[in-house]
């Protein structure tokens, strides 16, 4: 059920940033009824971005994913946190020599992006979410920030729910990192709400009208916030109902399956 009873505001939602692990699948697995809701968003003219954190892939992987798993999804529908890094760095800083924690998927998006990278004399370290992870790419990581090497990554997750249950995400590499140097970095995914900017603008959205939906509460729900969006959560990922402790979000439901049979009352 809804936890704000004026039900007006879900229903005058036309436009939806999607994230996509514990929302729309887990693993290489569809929640039930995740294809029937895009449908629907499809059906009903409403507007959506597949909107995530996990950089692991880029926006052609994912879009090759979804469609396997019976989802017509094109690259230009989706945002992840890598491509979003990636453009933070190009056209906000001026480090183009850096130093990577990330699978190479990722590190080939940021040399798409035009940025060198290098294992000497960074301007900048960027940390991603990497099931490559090795000793020696922590230490060296360590020992650039130990120079106060400026400090980027892509998103504050702890865990990345799997069908499996949760597994190490860019924000458990961070707190080490943390322990070892002292050091935080500046995120550059949810919760930042610059991220829902840059969803809002490729949609061609205002806030009045858009929703996060997603499974975390201390980022999806945290950059709703931030960005004066709905807050649409769903447990079927990693938060649960008795995690909710501080501001609750717009509206609660077991997954957008339930969502579904909301939105047009």
């Amino acid at each position: 059920m809804s936890t704000d009873p004026d039900q007006t505001r879900l229903w005058a939602l036309r436009y939806f940033l999607l994230d996509m692990d514990g929302t729309i699948y887990l693993g290489p697995e569809l929640i039930p009824g995740a294809k029937e809701f895009i449908q629907h968003l499809r059906d009903s003219g409403r507007q959506f971005l597949f909107f995530t954190n996990n950089p692991t892939r880029d926006a052609a992987q994912y879009s090759a994913k979804l469609q396997k798993l019976g989802i017509d999804a094109a690259p230009e529908e989706i945002l992840t946190a890598g491509e979003a890094t990636a453009r933070y760095l190009v056209s906000a800083t001026d480090y183009r020599r850096v130093y990577v924690i990330g699978t190479p998927s990722f590190e080939a998006e940021l040399r798409r992006a035009g940025l060198d990278l290098v294992d000497e004399k960074p301007d900048a370290v960027v940390l991603a979410f990497d099931t490559t992870l090795t000793y020696a790419k922590l230490e060296r990581a360590t020992l650039h920030l130990a120079q106060g090497v400026p400090y980027i990554a892509t998103n504050p997750d702890r865990v990345c729910p799997t069908e499996y249950g949760g597994i190490p995400d860019c924000g458990a590499t961070a707190a080490l990192l943390e322990a070892a140097t002292g050091r935080t970095p500046k995120y550059i995914g949810k919760p930042n709400a610059e991220m829902a900017r840059m969803g809002m603008d490729k949609l061609g959205a205002d806030p009045d009208h858009t929703a996060m939906v997603g499974d975390r509460l201390y980022t999806d729900m945290a950059m709703a916030r931030q960005a004066g969006i709905a807050s649409i959560l769903v447990l079927s990922g990693e938060a649960k109902r008795e995690d909710i402790k501080g501001p609750k979000p717009s509206f609660i439901f077991e997954s957008v399956d339930e969502l579904r049979q909301n939105l047009d009352g």
